[in-house]
């Protein structure tokens, strides 16, 4: 199964935790494990789905306004109607975030440095780090930082599921962890 990137990352940040396909048959099944270029998705479960039973939250959770965005996205054919539950595997998977996932997430941070012109991702991640809990506006000031560039830069870690913001402050997610330590080791 295909994912566009943007679905990939609303994974990765916990925005989005079921997605909606047509299949004849069945093609995946729980406990199975897809591989992306985030990293292996764990799948929770996967069943059929009546259309008539879908609701707003199924929607919502699969990054839609509303039902019928979500039906529409599915097209007409007459195959049934699949919801399956994704989440990115972790530790406990015996996964975690292997090669391929380390390797998708380093390219992806690169691309955020080099379209900002300067490194600045792998630092972000080692501030947050060394001050858990730390409010935008300390954090920010600490790094010399403009605040709307560095919310701007934070959420755009938290969509990779590295980043975990909260009304306290911000924290790295075990995801974040588990990179910057990779990148110790590296």
């Amino acid at each position: 199964m295909l994912l566009k990137q943007k679905i990939l990352d609303a994974i990765a940040g916990g925005r989005v935790s079921l997605v909606f396909r047509r299949w004849p048959r069945a093609v995946l099944a729980a406990g199975d494990l897809m591989p992306s270029p985030l990293g292996p998705l764990r799948v929770e479960s996967a069943e059929i789905a009546d259309p008539a039973s879908l609701t707003l939250d199924d929607a919502r959770e699969a990054g839609f306004a509303d039902v019928g965005a979500l039906i529409a996205s599915l097209g007409a054919e007459n195959a049934p109607i699949y919801r399956i539950r994704l989440r990115l595997a972790d530790e406990t998977d015996g996964e975690g975030l292997g090669p391929h996932a380390l390797k998708a997430l380093r390219r992806r941070l690169d691309r955020h440095d080099r379209a900002d012109g300067a490194p600045w991702t792998r630092g972000l991640l080692r501030a947050i780090a060394a001050a858990p809990g730390t409010p935008a506006a300390e954090l920010a000031a600490g790094n010399g930082t403009p605040l709307p560039a560095f919310r701007r830069n934070t959420a755009r870690l938290a969509e990779l599921g590295l980043v975990e913001i909260s009304g306290k402050g911000y924290g790295l997610s075990q995801r974040g962890e588990a990179f910057l330590a990779s990148e110790a080791q590296a």
